[in-house]
């Protein structure tokens, strides 16, 4: 594997994400040892052809010898590239450049609900917040947790229709959004992104058992036991966004009013 010499990657010390893959290019020797650093720790003289703007939402990389940077996937692309030469063709081809800048946008300005950090060292620097990106993530979010919970259902005792779990998740989704708008109007755009992403990996651990299709008694032990990690893990996000227990109230009152009507109905 071939090293890319004096080049520095800068890295949002704030994101777990971040800091795995910049991590994984300099362990795997894509790039050199001390190849990498947290922007937060810059100071403006450091790296004084880097627009620090846009390096808080587009990972930037360093030419150390020459000055030149690079953002985003176009820096993901150089050092995979250096180190993949026979990848070179492909990230030259434009629709996949295209699709692929894409997705890292829509991660990038969603990072910081998809694994929030604990703290935020350093307040000014944080990702310039994208509405519409917001919005892409919910939408996605509640497509895919629907259309895994619709076929999850059929292994519990109340399976219902095809079109129920996609009215269940995207009722949650307004539900929460009407309360935490009142409660909090702030921080209505972080907490439904943490919600949905909750809502996201509580029906990505459905997959294991839905792949094995037990019977109706362990499938409904292991989505309980799935629910409860969502509820612990709603509890954490919510308390590291300084939003108390009150939406974790009404979180679990949504879902058991749901479960009343289904049971009963």
């Amino acid at each position: 594997m071939k090293t890319l010499k004096n080049h520095l990657i800068l890295y949002d010390a704030e994101c777990p994400m971040c800091k795995v893959y910049t991590q994984a290019f300099t362990a795997t020797g894509m790039l050199d040892t001390g190849g990498r650093a947290p922007y937060q720790n810059l100071k403006g003289f450091s790296c004084p052809t880097v627009d620090r703007k846009r390096a808080v939402n587009e990972i930037a990389l360093v030419n150390i010898t020459t000055g030149e940077v690079s953002y985003g996937i176009d820096s993901l692309f150089k050092v995979i590239g250096n180190a993949f030469p026979a990848l070179k063709p492909l990230f030259a081809f434009r629709p996949f450049a295209w699709s692929m800048c894409k997705l890292y946008a829509f991660i990038s300005y969603n990072r910081k609900v998809i694994i929030p950090a604990t703290k935020a060292t350093n307040p000014t620097l944080q990702p310039t917040f994208s509405l519409k990106h917001r919005i892409a993530y919910l939408m996605a979010a509640t497509l895919i947790a629907a259309l895994i919970l619709t076929h999850y259902a059929r292994l519990l005792p109340y399976p219902g229709n095809a079109y129920r779990e996609y009215l269940v998740c995207s009722g949650q989704l307004l539900f929460q959004g009407f309360i935490v708008s009142v409660i909090a109007p702030a921080k209505r755009w972080d907490y439904l992104g943490n919600m949905m992403t909750i809502s996201l990996a509580g029906s990505l651990l459905l997959l294991p058992a839905l792949a094995l299709h037990p019977n109706t008694t362990i499938a409904t032990g292991w989505f309980a036991i799935v629910a409860t990690a969502m509820l612990l893990e709603h509890l954490r996000r919510c308390k590291l966004l300084g939003l108390g227990k009150l939406l974790s109230a009404t979180w679990i009152f949504y879902r058991a009013a749901l479960l009343a009507i289904i049971v009963l109905t």
